[in-house]
């Protein structure tokens, strides 16, 4: 049976739904805004996060309040088929990726809240156990890029492992101190986006340096170029991505056939989608990981779950928050994680 089989008859009663906002110092230029998706039914209450990067936007959400009609008797995918119809943005975002972002928020608050009033917990519907899960903390070197941040969080958490987001600007000093400290599982090139603020265009020397430098390591997101194919041709099964994938299409699209992709909920929007990406890379003996995209509320909790629902011992980019800190706090929980669902919904305890 299909994964997506298994949820979509669900049934679901939505009576109202709030919205409840969160907040991030990170840094001068980061403040990372995010809405939690809060639907209210028998009692029970379905939560998810929208992850949009735009904090204007987020706002907007807040002060619009809960205006879109979804109270009513619902199934998950006649919920679904509501969203269909729905502004989620009073006018269409630049980017598109951000109507996913909403969209999943409203989706996984749907799944939770339907499965919370059936008595059920996700694992138990699509007949998997959550098993602990291997992650890596993840970000840049900054700028000036140093190891002074990776090497305060080993000396915490020796066994720890990253994904490091590699740029121009790392010396031939930055190279040596992450070979001789062997922590790297994957480096993000982040050649993929366009217009944002990690937007990182193609180094040919860089991209020789990180295939050289990290032999072992996936390659994430590269840009694709006339210049920069002949380096990836080689290395094409350390290929892997992010930012491309929101639908099984656009797996199957790809240049080469990967061993393993990044399957972000996010990105995805609904749980169809997500759920036939899992199916559709299980038949094909693909890979998967999970990504995180800054969550501060319940949606690092379902990004945990799924990881250790589907694919719990791949460098799963889903470190517990304390993570993203400036300087290491102490107690931390240690990869793998262990993660406890609730007896019911699609949530973590």
């Amino acid at each position: 049976m299909a994964l997506y089989d298994r949820v979509r008859d669900l049934p679901l009663r939505v009576e109202t739904y709030e919205l409840d906002a969160h907040e991030l110092y990170v840094r001068p230029e980061f403040i990372r805004r995010t809405t939690v998706i809060r639907l209210l039914g028998n009692g029970e209450e379905g939560l998810g996060e929208d992850v949009t990067y735009d904090g204007p936007l987020q706002d907007a959400q807040q002060a619009r309040g809960p205006v879109l009609p979804l109270a009513g008797e619902w199934t998950i995918e006649s919920f679904s088929r509501q969203l269909d119809t729905q502004p989620l943005f009073p006018e269409p975002p630049e980017r598109h990726d951000y109507l996913d972002y909403r969209r999943w928020a409203f989706e996984s608050a749907a799944l939770d809240l339907a499965l919370r009033q059936a008595g059920r917990s996700l694992g138990d519907v699509v007949g998997r156990d959550a098993r602990r899960v291997t992650f890596v903390a993840s970000g840049p070197l900054g700028d000036p890029p140093t190891t002074k941040r990776l090497r305060a969080f080993l000396a915490l958490y020796p066994t720890l492992r990253f994904k490091l987001d590699a740029r121009p600007d790392w010396t031939d000093e930055i190279f040596a101190e992450l070979r001789d400290l062997g922590c790297v599982d994957s480096i993000d090139l982040k050649g993929q986006y366009t217009g944002t603020v990690v937007d990182n265009p193609p180094d040919v020397e860089l991209y020789r340096r990180v295939l050289d430098e990290f032999p072992d390591a996936w390659i994430e997101d590269p840009a694709l170029t006339p210049e920069t194919i002949p380096l990836l041709e080689p290395a094409a099964e350390r290929v892997t991505w992010d930012a491309p994938i929101h639908s099984v299409a656009d797996i199957e699209a790809l240049r080469w056939p990967p061993r393993t992709v990044n399957v972000k909920p996010s990105r995805f929007g609904s749980i169809e989608r997500l759920f036939a990406a899992y199916d559709y890379c299980d038949e094909h003996s693909i890979g998967g990981y999970g990504g995180g995209q800054w969550e501060l509320s319940i949606g690092r909790g379902h990004i945990q779950l799924l990881a250790a629902l589907f694919h719990p011992e791949t460098p799963n980019d889903v470190a517990p928050g304390g993570y993203n800190a400036t300087e290491p706090p102490s107690e931390l929980p240690a990869s793998p994680l262990e993660v406890a669902p609730r007896a019911t919904g699609f949530a973590t305890i």
